[in-house]
C-alpha cells in the first residue's frame, strides 16, 4: 500500500495552518477501567482556505479528530494548534455542522438562523435581516416562517448550514453532514456547499464515509486506518479543476483514477471492520 505525496500549497510557508494536529493521541476511559486508545500519533495540517476530507472505516476515530479540532476533546498526547496557537479549550474560530441538525423545533427557520447572532449581542432586527439573506443564499427565502417539522430533510440541512455560516467562522468542521439524506439531495447539497465555499474560502475539515463525496468536494483526501489506535495512513491531493459540478465530475476519467488509487488503500482498512467478509465480496 502506498500513500500519495501530500499536496503543498504555495501559501503554506507564510500563512499559519488553520488546523494543525501534532502527534495527537486521544484516549477514553474512566478511573479503574482499561483505557481505550481511539487515535494514535495523528499528524495533519489544514491550510487556510483548504478543503480536507477524512475517510476511513466505521469507528476509526474520524469524528474523534473533528471533536479534538473543535476543542471538545483534550488529547492524551500531542497538541492541536489553531492558526499557529495551541488550542486551550473550545475552538471559537470554528463552526460545527453535525450529522443531525441542531434546530430548535419551536423556532422558525428564520429564528433558527438568527439565534447565534442574537446570543452574541447583535440586535434582533439586524440579526434577522442577516438571517433572511442567508436563507436566500441557501435557496430557502420562501420558507423563512416555517418550523423544522414543516421542512424536508434537505431543507432542514440548508437551514443548519446557514445557521453555522451566518456567524462567519474561519474554520468549518463537518461531521457527515449529508449522511442522512437521499442520494439526489446529497448531490444538491454538495453543489451548494461548494458554491458557498467558493465565495469566501474557509478551512474545512469534512468527515465522510462516502469516498465519492470526499473526492468530489475536497482538495485533499486523508485516510485513517481501522481502530483501535487508528492512524493517518494516506494523504491524497485531489487535482481536479474548480469550480466543480458534484454530479458531473464523477464521470471524468481523472476522478475514476483517483477513486481507484484511494480505494486500493482504503479497502483493506474497511474490511477490518467486517471480518466475516472476504476481499472478493467488496469491490
Amino acid at each position: 500500500m502506498r500513500a500519495a505525496a501530500r499536496a503543498e500549497r504555495p501559501d503554506q510557508a507564510v500563512t499559519p495552518r488553520a488546523i494543525g494536529f501534532e502527534g495527537v493521541t486521544i484516549e477514553f476511559g474512566t478511573p479503574g477501567q482499561a483505557v481505550f486508545r481511539a487515535v494514535e500519533g495523528a499528524d495533519l495540517s489544514v491550510a487556510a482556505g483548504e478543503f480536507v476530507a477524512i475517510v476511513g472505516p466505521t469507528g476509526c476515530g474520524k469524528s474523534t479528530l473533528l471533536n479534538a479540532a473543535a476543542g471538545l476533546l483534550t488529547p492524551a498526547a500531542g497538541q492541536v494548534r489553531i492558526f499557529g496557537a495551541p488550542l486551550p479549550g473550545l475552538n471559537r474560530d470554528a463552526g460545527y455542522l453535525f450529522q443531525l441538525e441542531a434546530l430548535m423545533p419551536w423556532k422558525t427557520a428564520l429564528e433558527n438562523v438568527a439565534i447565534g447572532l442574537e446570543i452574541a449581542g447583535t440586535p434582533k432586527r439586524a440579526a434577522r435581516d442577516q438571517a433572511r439573506d442567508w436563507l436566500r443564499r441557501v435557496g430557502l427565502a420562501p420558507f423563512a416562517d416555517r418550523y423544522p417539522h414543516m421542512l424536508s430533510g434537505g431543507q432542514r440541512k440548508r437551514v443548519a448550514m446557514a445557521q453555522v455560516l451566518i456567524r462567519d467562522p474561519k474554520i468549518m468542521l463537518m461531521d457527515e453532514p449529508f449522511g442522512p439524506l437521499d442520494a439526489q439531495t446529497r448531490l444538491i447539497m454538495g453543489d451548494l456547499l461548494l458554491r458557498l465555499w467558493q465565495e469566501n474560502r474557509k478551512a474545512v475539515l469534512f468527515v465522510t464515509h462516502d469516498l465519492e463525496e470526499a473526492i468530489s468536494l475536497a482538495d485533499r483526501v486523508v485516510i485513517m486506518s481501522a481502530g483501535p489506535a487508528a492512524r493517518i495512513i494516506g494523504d491524497f491531493p485531489i487535482n481536479l479543476a474548480r469550480p466543480r459540478d458534484v454530479s458531473e465530475i464523477k464521470l471524468m476519467p481523472e476522478f475514476q483514477a483517483l477513486h481507484r488509487d484511494i480505494w486500493h488503500m482504503l479497502k483493506s482498512e474497511v474490511l477490518k471492520a467486517y471480518p466475516d467478509l472476504t476481499m472478493g465480496e467488496i469491490s
